[in-house]
């Protein structure tokens, strides 16, 4: 295998991804993510026993490839605020990314109620990073608060908030970090 050619793993991944951005999670099929990726169905099969270690696999791939924009981020700023403002970037930037709601999730943890725990231990961890770099802990844990309930709302599909009030929540939670400035929604 060529050094540059991704393996079999990040292909299926990537597929799989792109299948749940265009359709939804929910209507994901093995033969698709397999068509798009280029290999067989067995190749699928050989990484991903079944379509809830598929969609494991793609949750623990969000978190790697999130941890790693957000340790990337972080290096590029060295006050003790860096994390966090990291955090709220790409959060926000995250959220705004039109996709579907991931109300398959529940059915993903039906099907297996270990599945969260990863993000659970994400979360753990992160919050844990944020807090020790933090001059105001209350402050942190208000922030990192209010993106998880925005997550939230996004998981549900609510649209709960309208433009002009998600815009002055993220221009608070930016300004908190002098981050950079809050896009207009519409």
């Amino acid at each position: 295998m060529s050094g540059n050619r991704p393996s079999s793993r990040s292909r299926i991944l990537a597929a799989a991804a792109a299948l749940a951005r265009d359709a939804g999670p929910g209507k994901l099929s093995l033969d698709a993510v397999a068509a798009r990726a280029g290999v067989s169905k067995g190749g699928l099969l050989y990484h991903f026993p079944s379509k809830a270690a598929l969609m494991a696999g793609l949750v623990e791939d969000y978190i790697a490839e999130f941890e790693a924009k957000l340790d990337a981020a972080a290096t590029e700023d060295d006050t003790g605020e860096a994390l966090m403002k990291a955090y709220i970037a790409l959060s926000l930037k995250s959220l705004d990314e039109k996709q579907p709601p991931a109300s398959w999730i529940f059915s993903a943890m039906a099907e297996d109620p270990d599945f969260l725990k990863p993000v659970n231990e994400f979360r753990r961890k992160l919050l844990n990073r944020l807090l020790s770099g933090s001059a105001d802990r209350t402050k942190t844990i208000m922030a990192y608060l209010a993106i998880e309930g925005l997550h939230s709302l996004k998981l549900f599909g609510s649209d709960l908030l309208s433009g002009e009030d998600r815009d002055a929540i993220d221009a608070h939670l930016l300004s908190r970090t002098r981050a950079r400035p809050a896009s207009s929604r519409e």
